[in-house]
């Protein structure tokens, strides 16, 4: 089973060469796909030194168009059969992979969700945070008839066929909600495992406010009732 690791980017230079290298100790990462979108911070001179190493591709966007467009480029450059969303500020462990992995290997899913909510290890969240999360989940629950418990991970491992004919539009971080309800509107398996998490706060970069919870509510509303 071929996997490809996609990688979005924009201003990492602090961690971006940490978690290549973490991803490629795993071992399990056939390709890495990163995609730059637009950094400005130096990220790129690094990424220049990774771009053909150990199975990485390097990807450049000229300017910067969010993360959901850097992570639907990295699923149209990927070759793998299973492709792992991960992100490049070191709040996701890449030693989680064989976890996320093994209901798609012995195929009870199509879908794997790493879940910040089922008990695994984790640093201290911020809580308004951590409720725009609980309510975005609630209503997925609501609107798609599930019983997800972390709609917004950044921990999304899915099949290749899963978004082989899903379109996709998402430009920011409405990439979550929009690739959610699709895949339950298409009725693939979804399957959810614990995952450590190490978030970090605003001081040290944190990019997704509380605007971008808005935005999720409309695209979960948005697509119930149209593709």
């Amino acid at each position: 089973m071929r996997l490809s690791v996609i990688v979005p980017v924009y201003n990492e230079v602090k961690s971006i060469e940490e978690i290549i290298r973490r991803v490629r100790a795993t071992q399990l990462a056939d390709e890495i796909i990163i995609v730059d979108d637009g950094s400005t911070d130096g990220t790129r001179d690094l990424l220049a030194n990774i771009d053909g190493q150990g199975g990485a591709r390097v990807i450049l966007h000229e300017k910067n168009q969010g993360k959901g467009a850097a992570v639907r480029t990295g699923i149209g450059a990927a070759t793998g059969e299973v492709l792992l969303i991960q992100d490049a500020d070191l709040e996701y462990d890449p030693r989680e992979y064989p976890c996320l992995l093994q209901p798609i290997e012995e195929g009870l899913a199509d879908v794997v969700y790493g879940s910040r909510f089922l008990g695994a290890p984790h640093r201290a969240i911020l809580f308004w945070n951590m409720l725009a999360n609980k309510i975005l989940t609630l209503l997925t629950n609501l609107l798609y008839n599930n019983i997800l418990t972390d709609m917004e991970t950044g921990y999304k491992v899915f099949r290749r066929e899963v978004v082989a004919e899903m379109p996709l539009h998402a430009r920011r971080f409405d990439f979550e909600p929009e690739f959610t309800a699709k895949v339950l509107k298409r009725k693939w398996r979804i399957y959810e495992v614990p995952i450590s998490f190490h978030p970090r706060d605003y001081s040290e970069g944190k990019k997704i406010r509380m605007k971008d919870a808005f935005i999720a509510v409309w695209t979960l509303i948005k697509y119930r009732f149209v593709d």
